[in-house]
This record gives structure tokens, C-alpha cells and sequence, in this order.
């Protein structure tokens, strides 16, 4: 199998475990708060990595970046926790297609944080994309709700995330992001738990530990297929994850799909597919050609 073939094939493996994560959230979420479902998943994702951190020792751990890694995870912490609320209280289809919307936040937060210019047709793209987020939440209508607006923040504070694990990308090795991630989630989840505390019953364990295990592997298998293959060509792949979620929203919770969601669904999903093809190809241009000087950034 090509090195392409892998990648998409990683990708594919990555969609389907973030599909099954959000599947389990939703059924751990009808006994459980969300506070509960969002440590539940972290300590047992924790518990999956915890091989990364047999293999490469306490060492791994050495950083000079802790303030970094700490504003990192309590943003991260909260834009789960408003994500699983959505999962739980949404229809699952709705919750999916805003989560969607993150990169368009990335776009615009790398500008001003990160100071990436971003031309015309990247932002045309980001207004495209951010027109689909209005088919879905449609303000004025019955259909715009707090819930829609909580997605929405998930969105947001997800796409700040991002930002900052390429800043930490610039000088971390991905392992030590990934291990320090779950060592810091996991009290930072915990606190707010304790507030709402109630055991698990019967299933809901098993909802609970694959909640953590699928969202895991989802991750591993995502940061492996980025590594061998094009985001360009990949991005699609991930967007099966909302066709998957609303068969099996349907199946086991009698979900339909409303054709808000579904067009809100595909524009966003045509602008991020966009924004990816031009990040790629800039990056290649960047990787093969020196600058020019005066020469016009390219967007």
C-alpha cells in the first residue's frame, strides 16, 4: 500500500473511533452530567496513553513550557466540556456540523495571534463557511437555542486550542504534547465532577471507559495519518465522521437530520475543504521556492 493509501486509511480509522467517541458520550450523558462523562473519558484516555510515557521514560516530561501547556488544557477543558453538553443535549447531527466550524476560528484567531496573513480567498472561504454555521443555528428562529450556542463556544474555544498546539508544535515533540495533555485534563475535568458526583450503573461504565478509549485512538490514529499524508487530501475524510454519526443517531435514537443542518453541513464542510487545499498548497510553495523579496504573500 502507497504511503497515501495509508494515510488515508489512518484517516478513515481516526473518523470512525471519533464517531463511536461521540456515540458513547451521548448514551454515557443520559445517566451522567457532563462534567462526570468529560472526566470519565479523560481518565480512561489517559490510561491509553499511558504507554507513551512507559516508552519514553519521566524524561519526556522536561519542559520549559508548563504556563503554556496549563492555559493549553484549561481552555481545551472547557471547550469539552461545552462540546459533550452539545453531544448529550443536541441532536447529534446538529452538535457534529457545528463542531465543525472550528477551523474557520483557527484561520481567524492565526492571524491575530500567531500573525499569519491570510488573503482574499481564504477569507471569502472563512465567510462561506461561517454562513453554513447560520443555515444550522438560524438566529431568529425556533431553532437558534442556548444549545446551538454552546456548540458554537466548543467551536471556538477548540479552534484557540488549536492555535496553541502549533505554538507548542514550534519546540514540543508531539508525544509530550499528547501525555501532558491527559495528565492535566484529568484533575482539571475532576474538580467540577466532584460537584455533580454520581457512580456509573450497570452499562454506563462501558459507555464510560469506550468514551475515553475511542477518543484516544481517534487522536493517535489523526496525528499519525497528518504525518503521512496532505491535509488538503485528508479533511474530506474526516467529514464522514457526520454521515456515520447520523446513521447511527437514527438508528439507536430515532434521529433525523433536518435539511438546515444537512446544507449548513456541506457549505461548511466546502469552506474547510478550501482552507485546507490553500494552507497545503502554500506550504508546499513555501518548502520549495525561496523568497523573493517585495514578492506579494501569497493566500
Amino acid at each position: 500500500m502507497t504511503t497515501h493509501g495509508r494515510a488515508a486509511l489512518l484517516m478513515l480509522g481516526s473518523t470512525v473511533m471519533f464517531a463511536f467517541m461521540v456515540i458513547m458520550i451521548r448514551l454515557a450523558s443520559e445517566t451522567l452530567h457532563t462534567f462526570e462523562v468529560a472526566f470519565f473519558r479523560n481518565f480512561f484516555g489517559m490510561l491509553a496513553t499511558a504507554p507513551l510515557l512507559i516508552r519514553h521514560g519521566a524524561g519526556i516530561l522536561r519542559t520549559n513550557q508548563l504556563p503554556r501547556y496549563l492555559f493549553r488544557c484549561l481552555v481545551g477543558v472547557v471547550s469539552m466540556f461545552c462540546g459533550f453538553w452539545a453531544i448529550g443535549h443536541l441532536p447529534l447531527a446538529q452538535a457534529v456540523s457545528l463542531s465543525y466550524s472550528s477551523p474557520l476560528f483557527v484561520t481567524i484567531f492565526a492571524v491575530f495571534w500567531l500573525g499569519e496573513q491570510v488573503r482574499m480567498r481564504r477569507w471569502a472561504a472563512v465567510a462561506v463557511g461561517f454562513l453554513g454555521v447560520l443555515l444550522i443555528v438560524r438566529p431568529g428562529t425556533d431553532g437558534f437555542t442556548t444549545g446551538t450556542l454552546i456548540a458554537l463556544a466548543a467551536a471556538v474555544l477548540s479552534g484557540l486550542v488549536a492555535i496553541q498546539i502549533k505554538q507548542l508544535s514550534k519546540s514540543e515533540p508531539a508525544d509530550r504534547i499528547v501525555i501532558y495533555t491527559t495528565l492535566l485534563w484529568v484533575p482539571m475535568s475532576l474538580v467540577p465532577a466532584l460537584f455533580v458526583w454520581e457512580w456509573p450503573q450497570g452499562i454506563t461504565w462501558l459507555w464510560a471507559i469506550c468514551a475515553g478509549i475511542f477518543g484516544t485512538a481517534g487522536h493517535m490514529l489523526w496525528t499519525r495519518a497528518l504525518k503521512l499524508g496532505d491535509v488538503s487530501a485528508l479533511t474530506p475524510i474526516s467529514f464522514m465522521q457526520l454521515p456515520i454519526v447520523a446513521i447511527l443517531g437514527w438508528v439507536l435514537f430515532d434521529q433525523g437530520v433536518d435539511h438546515w443542518t444537512l446544507a449548513g453541513a456541506i457549505v461548511i464542510f466546502a469552506a474547510n475543504a478550501y482552507i485546507a487545499h490553500r494552507e497545503a498548497v502554500l506550504a508546499r510553495r513555501a518548502a520549495t521556492q525561496a523568497p523573493v523579496e517585495g514578492a506579494k504573500p501569497g493566500y
